[in-house]
């Protein structure tokens, strides 16, 4: 089988696919969130931008953020769980909600707003692919707010078995396929919406401009090592400087109390030399 240069999955394709091609990111996100296309009367990519001096900088990201109808939507793709993936998703989601709170707002006016994650590991002890979730009492499961919300899409469960008339698993496999013969047996159901995807998929893989892109992307991760690894070196000098600190000050004590004890012992023989000097004087 022959191994794809580039997947759906990466995150520079994945951006600037959609971000050329909104029509088909209005329909992923309909499937994605289970609405009807026709129910979408606004949509509005409110991050399309992907500056080249963003792209050099460390830590960047490449995901999109939408206007669907009220709601406001992230929409992600994240390739590897580095351990803290609950607490990142969920900061993101504060920091999205939070920030649509205007100077002398209400907090009533807080627009719902979603996470959508495809992951391309296993997150969750359950056989579903898709896992969603909001702030529930845990008794009686009321809804708390209807304004938060999570989609994950597990990209490992979802099944080898799809058919053309399933636009939700269409989606999910061309994000899974790592193969050219998997974007080909979606491309044989002759699905327009999929060979629409294909073929923007194609026109990009190939373009100068991912490889730029791609370029730069490397060059933010190796800065954002960098940044990491200096603050590791600056975090040791520090802890390091400090233990030097308190070994002197610990070897300042013992000097200061070596002292004491010579001062001691000095008074000690000068109490046996006039005890001694005592008793000879009542003889």
């Amino acid at each position: 089988m022959k191994k794809l240069e580039y997947t759906f999955k990466n995150d520079a394709l994945f951006k600037m696919l959609f971000v050329k091609h909104p029509g088909l990111l209005k329909q992923l996100v309909s499937e994605l969130l289970n609405i009807p296309l026709n129910s979408i009367e606004r949509f509005e990519i409110t991050n399309p931008e992907m500056p080249p001096e963003a792209m050099g900088r460390k830590f960047c990201r490449l995901d999109i953020n939408m206007i669907v109808n009220c709601k406001r939507v992230n929409l992600e793709i994240q390739v590897k769980d580095r351990g803290d993936f609950p607490e990142r998703v969920m900061f993101h989601w504060a920091k999205m909600y939070s920030s649509e709170l205007k100077k002398s707002g209400r907090y009533i006016d807080l627009p719902h707003t979603v996470i959508i994650s495809i992951i391309n590991f296993n997150r969750f002890d359950c056989t579903e692919f898709h896992s969603e979730f909001r702030p529930l009492e845990t008794t009686r499961r009321e809804l708390m707010s209807e304004k938060m919300c999570f989609h994950f899409f597990e990209l490992k469960k979802v099944p080898r078995d799809i058919t053309a008339d399933n636009m939700l698993l269409l989606w999910l496999s061309l994000f899974k396929a790592e193969t050219q013969e998997e974007i080909d047996k979606i491309k044989s159901m002759e699905v327009p919406v999929m060979e629409e995807a294909i073929n923007a998929y194609n026109e990009i893989a190939v373009s100068p401009e991912l490889r730029e892109l791609e370029r730069l992307l490397f060059l933010a991760s190796v800065n954002e090592a960098s940044a990491l690894h200096h603050a590791r070196v600056e975090e040791q000098k520090k802890l390091q400087g400090v233990i030097a600190a308190k070994d002197a000050a610990l070897a300042d004590k013992d000097a200061a109390l070596a002292d004491k004890d010579t001062t001691l012992a000095n008074k000690d023989a000068e109490i046996e030399r006039l005890r001694a000097l005592l008793e000879k004087s009542k003889l």
